[in-house]
């Protein structure tokens, strides 16, 4: 399995090979489309992301030291951003977790390339993914 600064650096390196934020937008909502579908029975009120403007579930298990996600929504790149967020730190330790910084967001632009519901949005699922580590 890739370290997370390799998995963060691959997300750069592919969201660096579009030029402009419409491709962008298109690889997240492709992105969304390779999330597994939650089932019904995970997408309960304590999953739901509060902060979001479309609806998101983020599941979350835990073994041992290790931390894994599964999520959806019903909003295409929310569910694009969140499979990004997926991909990224699930498998990872409650260290790497609580320690990382998310900044390879920042590296990408994603922040400053939503609209400030999105962004609000994505700060939530940010905080969501931390507090399952804390």
């Amino acid at each position: 399995m890739k370290t997370l600064k390799e998995a963060q650096e691959e997300v750069v390196e592919e969201m660096s090979m579009f030029d402009d934020w419409l491709d962008k937008y298109s690889y997240l909502i492709d992105l969304g489309a390779t999330l597994e579908t939650l089932p019904e029975s995970a997408r309960t009120e304590d999953n739901l992301i509060k902060g979001c403007q479309s609806r998101v579930w983020l599941e979350c298990n835990k073994e041992g030291n290790i931390i894994y996600f599964k999520a959806d929504s019903d909003a295409l790149i929310t569910k694009g951003i969140i499979a990004l967020l997926v991909r990224v730190y699930s498998g990872r330790t409650l260290e790497e977790i609580r320690d990382d910084d998310f900044s390879f967001l920042d590296s990408i632009g994603l922040k400053e390339n939503l609209s400030p519901t999105r962004a609000g949005g994505l700060n939530a699922m940010i905080a969501k993914i931390k507090s399952y580590a804390l």
